[in-house]
């Protein structure tokens, strides 16, 4: 059932957060609504939000979602054979789940949350980490959206014709905990994290059980919610290129972001994309699986040094 949109006009032409790279990695919300007809555009709510948040991210999406939009199941689309929180699935699972609903090769898909810029930025990466390259994040995602008085939709979509999809792993853009190991003790290797300053110090407990205080050695910290406008849209390129170089990261050079558990990590290399940098590496584990207590890796705490 859809809801009629107000007037509305763009406040940024689609393209002027990517002055450095062939790929619109981010679109605006006017360039969406003037393609949502088309025939090969899949538009998915990838939401999603921490355990101790007590929101449904489904159950949302069934009472107001983009016109059309499919509901990207973060959790259930992962790898059911960790108990690590949501990590990418196999090629197998993952181009099973994309037939089963609709998306198929060559699908070009824009991908939001309620939020703003947060778990989209993870259903991003995923498409990527899975070799799908024509996938971006919608800026300011559901919250900008309505707050244009654009359309809404409830309930379920029609069902989507299956679809032969094609995964091809990605690995540029992927490491797991004996990559992260060898970075580690090697030293030299750009790490940033993008959890809260005092989560990233050690000076706040982290919000799963089971995990130390702390940050991987050597690792910086740029807090995702740093990187966003008051209105859940992406700061500049030349705001983000500040940040970075702040944080002491050369944007230029080989990157790996984390996080709690992958998805603000994702979140910075969205931005890394933005300014060029488009084969940042997220580590899919993140601190869920290097904070874990009694597995002997070592952590420092404090400010980055």
């Amino acid at each position: 059932m859809c809801r009629p949109a107000a007037g509305f006009a763009g406040r940024f032409p689609l393209g002027d957060f990517l002055p450095k790279t062939d790929q619109n990695w981010i679109v605006e919300t006017d360039w969406l609504a003037n393609h949502l007809q088309s025939p090969d555009l899949i538009v998915l709510d990838g939401s999603w939000h921490l355990p101790t948040s007590g929101r449904d991210p489904k159950a949302e999406y069934k009472a107001e979602h983009i016109p059309g939009a499919l509901f990207f199941d973060i959790d259930d689309l992962s790898d059911e054979k960790t108990d690590l929180p949501h990590m990418l699935p196999s090629t197998v699972k993952f181009a099973s789940r994309m037939k089963k609903l609709g998306i198929g090769d060559g699908a070009r898909i824009v991908v939001y949350d309620t939020l703003g810029i947060f778990s989209a930025a993870r259903v991003w990466w995923t498409f990527r980490a899975m070799g799908h390259r024509d996938v971006a994040v919608l800026n300011g995602g559901l919250k900008k959206w309505k707050a244009e008085g654009r359309p809404l939709e409830d309930g379920l979509p029609p069902k989507r014709s299956e679809r032969h999809y094609t995964p091809l792993q990605n690995t540029e853009i992927l490491r797991d905990l004996d990559e992260m190991k060898a970075l580690v003790s090697k030293g030299g290797a750009q790490i940033v994290d993008a959890r809260p300053a005092g989560r990233f110090e050690g000076k706040e407990p982290e919000p799963r059980p089971g995990l130390r205080s702390g940050h991987l050695p050597g690792s910086k910290n740029i807090p995702s919610q740093s990187l966003l406008n008051a209105d859940g849209t992406f700061k500049s390129p030349e705001e983000l290129a500040v940040l970075f170089k702040n944080a002491g990261i050369n944007v230029s050079k080989s990157v790996v972001t984390t996080c709690g558990s992958g998805v603000t990590a994702s979140m910075l290399a969205l931005a890394l994309a933005v300014l060029g940098q488009t084969n940042a590496a997220v580590y899919d584990g993140s601190w869920a699986e290097w904070g874990k207590e009694g597995n002997g890796l070592p952590i420092e705490t404090g400010p980055a040094a």
